[in-house]
């Protein structure tokens, strides 16, 4: 079966454009592997309407049934392949064998953060241990915090975080170099710098009380973020069909529409280029989703203004 449009991630970008192109009752199939940051994220801080925030799980529940309501299947499966069809259309192929086809495509694939392997610390995300400063810095306002991290990537976060509280220590777990500016920045705002691994966290439940080094020195801190660098930009799929991506592999599409500059192929959410936070994830999907409706009822380009035009004139003449 060819569906109108074929939705490849099911988080909180793919839902929106999911509920969005199910309410234009078009045919739509999300094809979510069920593995991004909304599947582990505990907490959204800063999402208007929920004063104690809300949980990506249960975001991502929500989606779901509200877009099921509107007609649109899902299946469980990783995208690991994608092409253009023969005159209209895209196939991609999961990692089960199967093959799911769309005459429309959108590319929410989202990021994956690099987490250190370290227990207890899937529970915390969200929580009392954070990866998004916009998100989640008003979290440290007057506590002490520890940023765990590696290099420069964990040194520029502190810096960042430094805004909300001055009680900050740096865990440098991998041990990677510092530049000397950093290192200076850091030391003016009196934020402590250890390079050595993490042996443990110290938490009970979902939150921190601090973290037990390699030598054996426990570091107080009921609050935490998490800066590794390397996170894993999940373009892949646009790039096999010759998306064009960023240097930072990120994807670039207009602004306005999210299409890419492969013609019916369209991106939202984390992939693309920008703050990375959920609300605006959301806003990209249900943005791509009414061009693709457009795409897909011939609606596109110059032409949608003229009946707004028309209005115009009519009420003009009437003047």
């Amino acid at each position: 079966m060819r569906y109108d449009a074929l939705i490849v991630g099911g988080g909180l970008a793919g839902l929106s454009a999911a509920v969005q192109l199910g309410r234009y009752n078009h045919r739509v199939l999300v094809v979510d592997s069920e593995d991004g940051r909304s599947s582990f994220c505990l907490r959204y801080h800063n999402l208007i309407g929920w004063t104690d925030g809300v949980s990506g799980p249960e975001l991502r529940k929500a989606g779901r049934i509200q877009a099921e309501k509107a007609g649109v299947r899902f299946v469980k499966d990783k995208a690991v392949r994608a092409l253009a069809l023969d005159g209209e259309g895209f196939a991609v192929h999961g990692e089960s064998g199967e093959t799911y086809e769309g005459r429309r495509l959108l590319l929410a694939t989202g990021v994956m953060d690099r987490l250190p392997p370290l227990e207890g610390l899937r529970p915390c995300l969200g929580i009392s241990v954070y990866v998004c400063p916009d998100c989640d810095g008003y979290e440290l306002t007057g506590r002490r915090a520890i940023v765990m991290g590696s290099g420069d990537a964990g040194a520029s976060m502190a810096r960042i975080l430094a805004y909300w509280t001055e009680d900050l220590v740096y865990i440098n777990h991998e041990r990677k170099e510092v530049s000397a500016e950093l290192r200076d920045k850091l030391g003016e705002k009196g934020i402590r710098i250890v390079d050595e691994p993490i042996a443990e966290l110290d938490a009970e439940g979902d939150q921190l009380r601090g973290v037990r080094l390699a030598g054996g020195e426990w570091i107080e801190g009921g609050r935490a973020f998490v800066a590794f660098g390397g996170n894993e930009v999940r373009s892949q799929l646009a790039e096999q069909l010759g998306v064009k991506l960023h240097a930072n592999r990120h994807i670039e599409a207009d602004p306005r529409t999210k299409m890419t500059n492969v013609k019916h192929v369209w991106a939202a959410g984390d992939v693309l280029a920008h703050s990375e936070q959920a609300s605006i994830a959301m806003g990209d999907g249900s943005q791509a989703a009414i061009w693709m409706h457009k795409s897909l009822v011939g609606r596109e380009g110059s032409e949608l203004l003229q009946p707004l035009r028309d209005a115009v004139e009519h009420v003009a003449g009437k003047g």
